[in-house]
């Protein structure tokens, strides 16, 4: 893991904590609202991007970019249905999203000028 450390824990972190609190409590109303289940897909988009990008630095940062894209759109469909309640969820998510995306961009400069 190296000095990538710290982007992949905040990558862990962030789909820990939304499968957490989903799971818990909801983010969308209570834990039994189907809307919820919109958070699936954006660890979806996180799991996918990551495969694809074969888990290289410069990629990783553009899956997680894509991540927090639909954590954006989950939270624009939530606003839309009438629960505003996710704002909050949404800004924090996408701000942990968009910090490990940083980090990997970040480790993808180092990797390359040492390289």
């Amino acid at each position: 893991m190296g000095r990538r450390g710290a982007d992949v824990g905040m990558a862990l972190a962030a789909a820990f904590i939304l499968l957490w609190v989903n799971g818990a409590v909801g983010i969308i109303g209570s834990e039994d609202n189907p809307a919820n289940l919109m958070f699936d897909g954006v660890l979806a988009v996180g799991i996918i991007g990551a495969v694809l990008a074969r888990f290289q630095p410069r990629a990783m940062a553009r899956a997680l970019i894509a991540t927090a894209f639909a954590q954006v759109l989950v939270g624009v469909i939530a606003r839309v249905g009438g629960s505003g309640d996710a704002f909050v969820a949404t800004a924090f998510f996408v701000a942990m999203w968009l910090t490990s995306a940083w980090l990997f961009w970040k480790s993808s400069a180092g990797s390359s000028a040492r390289g």
